[in-house]
């Protein structure tokens, strides 16, 4: 996307890419979530067992996370025009079988159709935005971006959970067809032709080791679950694999995937501030559900409300501070941030069977506030050093590791607060774990800020 030629793209044409981009991703991103919420329907409907129910979000999960990487390359190689209307019907297509799915592996097919076109859709829409818009607005902008990136997820559940009160889990994809038809038709008439491909030759031997090491990395959360030496097995591997892919991009001329980006010290401890702030996200989001589904006994439709008003806050305060950004930079507001999240703490770690529904509801919205604070600067400042020709390739790394060091929190999480005999005591020491994740945010920002003043 490096093509981009900024001053040939008025405000109009801009706000109506921008407005496409963001609706897209904002509805493939609260489907991602919704399932969670449906899982015991589909499982009752269709007669399999939660393990197997479980992969339609596991299963998601793991193709965007692999599916991403590859993102890079379309971008060079095809036009936005053509990149955008294949990503948004290839998810018409996984959407349109799952409204007619009528047993659990067609469903899971539709699922994984998505997830391709989701995790092409993430990289592409920070890609175009960071690339039509000047410099000067990036904070602005990637605070949008980031607005949608967590309130998509988020919204997910409580949105689901009010459609299954009154309809069948096959509205899940029906009523998101018609707004993704609506992007789709939008772009067909409105989308301008902005950029130019290269003629760049695609490495498929990369492609096929990205596939087989981040299947194995990602694949072995699941395999922890059931077994601990497979699990290990699957990682040590899939791992082995990731460092000879590595090891390979370093020596192409035209890598599949850019990883040199990680010298520049501010994309890649920015990446790490904007990872650790993830799974901080989306742990507390899965902890929370368990602890008043299971000890308090709410049902899924009050228990995704609690997270309602988070997501609302997430939402208002990351479009404020990513103008706060292009104003005074990342310093001040990921200092805060930091301080926001830790006191919101306070009540999730000494949570008990007494604690109140309010206070736990203010407590994730208090720190849905603090997590906007430090990601949409964190996603900000890690571009500031990238050149126009690697935007792409660092919105793929970006979004890679997040979903995968995201995948790995939720997993990591949800074992830690299950191994205690209490799962009340379990869900604390796992909101401990939270806690230090936010400590090691503030250590690696703390990096960055030295590295700026050397």
């Amino acid at each position: 996307m490096s093509k981009l030629p900024t001053v040939s793209i008025s405000d109009r044409t801009r706000r109506l890419i921008t407005t496409i981009l963001l609706l897209s991703t904002f509805v493939s991103l609260a489907s991602q979530t919704m399932m969670v919420t449906a899982l015991p329907v589909i499982q009752h409907d269709l007669h399999v067992s939660l393990n197997a129910a479980q992969w339609l979000t596991t299963g998601y999960t793991l193709i965007i996370g692999i599916v991403t990487p590859l993102s890079s390359n379309m971008y060079d190689k095809f036009t936005n025009r053509h990149v955008f209307l294949s990503i948004i019907g290839t998810f018409i297509v996984g959407t349109l079988l799952g409204c007619f799915a009528t047993n659990f592996f067609t469903l899971l097919l539709a699922r994984l159709i998505q997830a391709s076109a989701s995790g092409m859709l993430m990289s592409f829409q920070m890609t175009t935005m960071i690339s039509i818009y000047p410099i000067e607005k990036r904070g602005s902008i990637l605070g949008l971006s980031s607005l949608v990136i967590s309130a998509g997820p988020a919204i997910g559940p409580t949105l689901a959970g009010f459609i299954l009160q009154v309809l069948p889990w096959r509205w899940l994809f029906i009523l998101v067809l018609p707004f993704m038809a609506l992007a789709w038709i939008g772009a067909y008439f409105k989308l301008a032709n902005f950029s130019q491909p290269r003629d760049i030759k695609i490495d498929y031997l990369s492609v096929l080791i990205s596939l087989i090491g981040s299947g194995l990395t990602l694949g072995s959360l699941t395999a922890f679950q059931e077994n601990v030496w497979l699990g290990l097995a699957m990682l040590v591997v899939g791992l082995a694999v990731i460092a000879v892919f590595v090891k390979r991009q370093l020596h192409l001329t035209n890598p599949m995937l850019k990883v040199q980006i990680f010298k520049y010290s501010s994309f890649r401890l920015m990446t790490t501030v904007g990872i650790f702030a993830f799974m901080v996200l989306l742990g507390t989001e899965q902890l929370l559900p368990i602890f008043t589904e299971n000890v308090t006994h709410t049902g899924s439709f009050v228990s995704g409300l609690i997270l309602l008003p988070g997501a609302v806050c997430n939402a208002i305060a990351a479009s404020i501070v990513g103008r706060l950004y292009d104003q005074y930079g990342p310093k001040w507001l990921i200092i805060t941030g930091g301080v926001i999240m830790l006191l919101a703490s306070i009540p999730l770690v000494t949570i008990s069977r007494d604690s109140s529904l309010w206070i736990l509801t203010v407590a994730y919205a208090i720190r849905m506030i603090g997590n906007a604070c430090v990601f949409s600067p964190a996603l900000s400042a890690a571009f500031a050093d990238l050149s126009r020709a690697e935007n792409s390739h660092g919105t793929a790394l970006n979004n890679t590791l997040r979903q995968v060091f995201g995948a790995v929190s939720v997993t990591m999480l949800v074992v830690i607060a299950g191994i205690p005999a209490s799962l009340i005591t379990g869900i604390r020491i796992a909101m401990c774990v939270t806690v230090l994740l936010v400590i090691l945010m503030m250590l690696a920002f703390a990096r960055y800020l030295i590295k700026q003043k050397h």
